[in-house]
């Protein structure tokens, strides 16, 4: 009986995704080096890379892997400290098989920056919970026609257990905000294939990470386009405020939404998610309905019977969401002379 449970929670293990697997120790390689972009080198060397396009620009971060999905793809795990916030932490990426498809050497890949809920620290549960199914729904999508191939960037957002930083730089704490609107993103740069332009750049994000990924984008549009924000407050809350107004008012996507309004554009685009068996509808529809105008759009996708989890979003993501992103948002081509 106790092999039969055993066999039985490997199955479901493997059944979930394949990454939780590795926590079993059922595959050696956890923990070993894994690189991405296998055809960067010879794409690098060309002289006819497209327009729009950044090759990596180094240094190259080393990355251990932590999962592989079932298609081959896996998630690897690195440290970051950041040049710009001075924040040390770990990065997980995911990064699709089409980025090393010999037809897309030469091309740029959307990145989705991806933050967790709840503390969001030493981990993001985006990148050390696959069975989740974050990555699991953009391969579907793609293959559905429905998703882009997005590169999965998935940063802690908090510097400890103790504090929520609400995606920014609270005067006298860690920069959170420089951590994931500068250092991250330029992480990316380095070691991937990436946009030149906001059009490959994008946020998603769940409860506190939401309200990180929301703010960022309405606070940088000129560096990012789109975000999926799911659970999320709409005002900055973290008691390490200290009651410092002006400091939340520059953090706060209401205040952030009527300058970028004023200033009449550039055009952000903004897909709130919300399940039926949490809180938060009313307050996501006041925002659209005084904001989403002009360059603010505005979209609510509602989760049936969802609640305020991982899986309940990544779900709204594959009835809708990861659909709708992926029409504003810029995605790699194929070179039609590689067979």
């Amino acid at each position: 009986m106790r092999k039969t449970l055993i066999g039985g929670g490997i199955a479901a293990v493997l059944a979930a995704g394949g990454g939780g697997a590795y926590a079993f120790g059922l595959f050696s390689d956890l923990g070993e080096p894994v690189s991405f972009g296998k055809t960067q080198e010879s794409a690098a060397a060309a002289e006819d890379i497209r327009p729009g396009v950044l090759m990596p620009t180094g240094p190259k971060a080393p990355f251990a892997r932590t999962s592989r999905l079932p298609d081959g793809t896996q998630i690897g795990m690195t440290t970051l400290t950041g040049p710009k916030s001075g924040f040390k932490g770990d990065v997980w990426v995911w990064v699709p098989k089409e980025y090393d498809d010999p037809r897309y050497a030469k091309s740029a890949f959307p990145v989705l920056i991806s933050l967790p809920g709840g503390r969001g620290y030493p981990k993001n549960y985006w990148g050390t919970g696959p069975a989740l199914g974050l990555q699991q729904a953009v391969i579907d999508g793609v293959k559905a026609g429905t998703s882009l191939p997005f590169i999965l960037v998935m940063p802690v957002i908090n510097a400890d257990t103790k504090h929520h930083f609400d995606g920014s730089d609270i005067p006298g704490q860690p920069k959170m905000g420089t951590w994931m609107a500068d250092d991250v993103p330029d992480f990316a740069k380095a070691n991937f294939r990436t946009f030149t332009s906001r059009d490959g750049w994008a946020f998603m994000g769940s409860s506190s990470g939401g309200f990180g990924a929301f703010k960022n984008v309405m606070k940088y549009p000129e560096r990012f386009k789109a975000v999926i924000a799911s659970g999320v407050d709409f005002v900055p809350d973290s008691p390490l405020w200290n009651g410092n107004r002006q400091a939340m008012d520059a953090n706060n996507p209401e205040k952030l939404a009527e300058k970028l309004i004023k200033a009449g554009g550039p055009d952000v685009y903004v897909n709130f998610q919300i399940g039926t068996k949490e809180s938060g509808r009313e307050a996501a529809e006041r925002f659209m309905r005084t904001y989403g105008r002009g360059p603010v759009h505005t979209r609510l996708q509602v989760i049936q019977d969802g609640e305020h989890n991982g899986k309940s979003y990544v779900r709204g993501m594959r009835e809708g969401s990861l659909e709708w992103i992926s029409k504003v948002m810029r995605g790699p081509t194929p070179d039609p002379g590689v067979g």
